[in-house]
């Protein structure tokens, strides 16, 4: 699949216009597959006085990396490439399971992908998880989507996911953050250099060894939102 995301051909269809920034639904076809797929042209970023400009692509890609490298999976297949309007993010389009009332999943305490997807969050630093980011498919896979504002050097989690607060961490997670932090002195840190700056891979990496030391969820921040808004 990130091969055809990569490489296939980029047909735009539409635009999303409730996202903030220019998101344009797509077809991407190579050798015979064709899939559905978000494009978001760096072109396309609204400016942010928190994040540096033209970067909320290679975020979006630094989170599917993160993902992918944990053993967590939420993030969907993502690729950065170039497309109809420039350079961008392009990731594979998710199908949600519309019988999941959404807003009853954010309030779960007792869902464990839910809980994997929290401490992600924590992780990447995610500024603005919202319900609407949450996309359960037909399979019961959990993914997230629209993770261009994570990974700040400050710390600033915003989400609707604070249910686990002060909790311990469960021992799947603990895990795969050591995995993460393995990997992050290693190849990960590598490959997120060219999507991050070296502050905010070693906050990064700060979060990891933290949350390892702790093996707490983490709780809101002070002076600063706990909930993006809208919180939908």
């Amino acid at each position: 699949m990130l091969d055809v995301l990569s490489r296939g051909t980029l047909e735009v269809k539409g635009r999303l216009v409730d996202a903030s920034n220019a998101t344009l639904y797509c077809t991407i076809s190579r050798d015979g597959t064709e899939v559905g797929c978000v494009y978001k042209p760096v072109a396309g970023e609204r400016p942010l006085w928190d994040f540096p400009e033209g970067t909320l692509a290679g975020r979006e890609l630094a989170a599917y990396v993160v993902s992918r490298a944990a053993g967590w999976d939420v993030v969907p297949p993502t690729v950065y490439r170039d497309g109809p309007f420039g350079p961008g993010m392009c990731q594979l389009w998710i199908e949600a399971d519309e019988s999941v009332d959404l807003l009853e999943l954010a309030r779960s305490s007792d869902d464990s992908r839910l809980r994997q997807m929290a401490v992600f969050d924590a992780v990447v630093n995610n500024a603005d998880r919202k319900i609407g980011h949450l996309l359960p498919d037909p399979s019961g896979h959990l993914y997230g989507c629209d993770h261009g504002v994570c990974f700040g050097a400050e710390y600033k989690l915003r989400t609707v996911l604070w249910q686990w607060r002060g909790r311990r961490l469960p021992e799947q997670a603990v895990q795969a953050l050591r995995e993460l932090d393995h990997a992050l002195g290693a190849e990960l840190g590598s490959e997120l250099s060219a999507l991050l700056t070296r502050d905010e891979i070693d906050a990064t990496r700060d979060r990891v060894e933290v949350l390892l030391e702790h093996r707490v969820h983490p709780y809101p921040p002070d002076g600063w939102p706990a909930v993006p808004w809208p919180p939908l």
